[in-house]
């Protein structure tokens, strides 16, 4: 089992920044691909970006290509999702995710955090 726990959500204005964290305890974090998901109300869950067990590989939705960061502290088993030039379409629950294998599908992934809000205001 892997447990994990984002932080950092919260309300800012368009073209601010966010960063948020998501711990894991549990299981070895290094044999984990980690990824970062969100949801808006009344909108099916996507996928936002991914980073391969040692941090070397990253992947990201078109929609936050260029403004979203995932990077990993795998001695603080620790992934983060640094988010500039938020957008009020950026509103949602974002999630973090843990998976064995190398995957932006979401359904795909084995273990879930609760979820962090994040809300960008225009």
């Amino acid at each position: 089992q892997v447990q994990l726990m984002e932080s950092g959500g919260g309300l800012v204005q368009a073209g601010g920044s966010l960063r948020l964290s998501c711990a894991a305890s549990g299981r070895t974090f290094s044999n984990y691909h980690m990824g970062w998901f969100r949801q808006a109300p009344g909108k099916e869950r996507e996928f936002v970006a991914v980073i391969t067990r040692s941090g070397g590989i990253t992947y990201y939705a078109d929609s936050v290509k260029g403004r979203f960061t995932i990077s990993r502290d795998n001695a603080k088993n620790t992934v983060y999702l640094q988010m500039n030039s938020l957008k009020p379409e950026d509103t949602a629950v974002y999630y973090c995710a843990a998976n064995l294998k190398w995957t932006a599908t979401g359904r795909d992934y084995d273990y879930w955090g609760q979820g962090t809000q994040v809300t960008v205001s225009s």
